[in-house]
């Protein structure tokens, strides 16, 4: 379960310019379940993805993850949550061009030392899930747009996170994509995952698998069903 208390975030760019990018949020996010924040840009969607992956600390309040305080982790041990908690998929995919598909899916699992067999292992796994066995050699520049979201989606799935984060995920793909990336997501939540998506893309707003919807403005919640 994840847990925001009385959650702050400001960014003194300097005291005359400081900018409060979330006010006083209070959210629970059950587990397995699939929750969409959506607003406008600027509405504080990302600032709350980046707190509950411990990418940033907030000014005042909490984040609880199971039970851990997660707010107030050291940066090491924020950095091994995030490796054994998270899994990221990014609006812009954040793949290494020059890389193959299967260069880039094991990037995660380079700090774990695991042996060749096992990472294999793991890597055959996410490719077959996903369809993109056929393209493991391929350079992940030559792909095309849904190829490379699939590559990204893998990635994030590599070391079995508990945890899905989603910031704007179809805000480059059309339709089309943007509808196979939803079925995607349906298939994690069916594998337990806790899924937290942030978009303004309405394609959201009514799927009948998601558990919770938050709006967001200015920072504050302003609707919550």
């Amino acid at each position: 379960m994840i847990e925001l208390k009385d959650l702050t975030k400001v960014y003194e760019l300097n005291k005359k310019n400081k900018i409060e990018a979330i006010k006083n949020i209070n959210l629970t996010i059950e587990k397995n379940q699939l929750l969409v924040l959506k607003g406008a840009s600027g509405s504080g969607k990302s600032t709350i993805l980046s707190l509950i992956a411990a990418l940033s600390k907030p000014t005042t309040g909490e984040v609880i993850v199971n039970d851990t305080r997660v707010s107030k982790l050291p940066d090491n041990f924020a950095a091994l949550y995030r490796r054994d908690e998270i899994g990221f998929i990014f609006q812009k995919y954040n793949l290494i061009s020059n890389l193959s598909v299967k260069e880039n899916i094991i990037v995660p699992l380079i700090p774990q030392n695991l042996d060749s067999l096992e990472v294999e292992k793991l890597t055959n796994e996410v490719l077959t899930k996903f369809k993109i066995e056929h393209k493991k050699d391929e350079i992940v520049r030559n792909l095309s747009g849904g190829e490379q979201q699939r590559v990204a989606i893998a990635r994030s799935l590599i070391n079995n996170p508990d945890i899905i984060i989603a910031d704007e995920p179809t805000a480059n793909l059309d339709k089309d994509l943007s509808l196979h990336f939803i079925e995607i997501l349906k298939q994690l939540k069916q594998l337990n995952k806790t899924i937290i998506v942030s978009t303004h893309d309405p394609l959201f707003f009514d799927l009948d698998f998601v558990d919770k919807t938050v709006e967001l403005d200015k920072g504050e919640i302003i609707s919550c069903f």
